[in-house]
């Protein structure tokens, strides 16, 4: 089991829709990168970032693994790129507050860096609120400001160029924007890569935040190295509680890269 520590909810910074997309954008407070421009335009349930690596994870002999806050696949190895598309589920929102992210990246199943990329769905005053983002973790999170909305196709990638330089790239081609972020994170493995339904981390006590629920999500054209990520072999991931009950269920590869995930439980 892999131990560690969790973002602060504070200090965070969004990066507007605007940022030229050969342009580093990256959170304040990271010496020696420059500050990115802060938009408060984003409630306050925006500071609290996914991007852990994967948390209370066990590993069976076959391809399949429990966490408690990772769902989807992970294939393990030496990875220069990852790429996925998906589709932004709805919420559906009591009056509890809840969090779901869903993304595509390198590292974070058995490193302690994470290269990522995705969208989000969280639950706040009883209503959905839709966002994305990127993170190079450790490094703080950085929320874009865009327009996202249920049923928006995504096309999300993170691609390792070599040294401590990657590129992560996050479109939504319904509503006609994409980022292209050029960023620098030394000692990172490659070790893995990922396409992932997530329950964020953390509460200030250290916990797993309660999971959305996003109904279904479903992901397609998982790649790893430009192949179908079924080609390498990998870990089927399901999401549980600490009495391990599902929170989630993950259906079978079908094509070698596209899957679904569906929602059961907040926590």
């Amino acid at each position: 089991m892999l131990s560690r520590w969790c973002i602060p909810l504070a200090g965070l910074a969004l990066v507007a829709g605007s940022v030229a997309a050969s342009a580093p954008a990256v959170a304040a407070g990271r010496a020696p990168h420059a500050p990115a421009a802060a938009h408060p335009v984003r409630p306050v349930i925006h500071l609290i970032r996914p991007g852990n690596p994967m948390i209370g994870r066990s590993f069976p002999r076959i391809s399949q693994a429990t966490s408690s806050n990772w769902s989807g696949y992970a294939a393990t190895g030496s990875f220069s790129s990852v790429s996925a598309s998906w589709t932004e589920p709805a919420g559906h929102c009591t009056s509890a507050t809840r969090y779901s992210s869903f993304w595509v990246g390198l590292d974070g199943y058995n490193s302690n860096t994470v290269e990522q990329t995705g969208s989000e769905v969280d639950c706040s005053g009883g209503s959905p609120v839709y966002y994305s983002w990127y993170e190079m973790y450790p490094a703080f999170p950085v929320n874009f400001s865009n327009t996202v909305r249920p049923g928006d196709h995504f096309n999300g990638s993170v691609t390792f160029n070599g040294g401590s330089s990657y590129t992560l790239v996050l479109a939504d081609t319904t509503q006609g924007w994409s980022h292209t972020v050029h960023a620098s994170l030394g000692g990172a493995a490659n070790s893995s890569a990922e396409v992932i339904a997530e329950a964020p981390c953390c509460t200030a006590g250290g916990g797993i935040l309660p999971l959305a629920n996003f109904g279904t999500v479903n992901f397609s054209n998982a790649k790893a190295n430009g192949s179908p990520i079924g080609n390498f072999g990998p870990t089927r991931i399901t999401m549980v509680d600490g009495s391990g009950r599902q929170k989630d269920s993950v259906s079978s590869l079908s094509g070698g890269g596209s899957f679904s995930a569906t929602w059961h439980r907040a926590n």
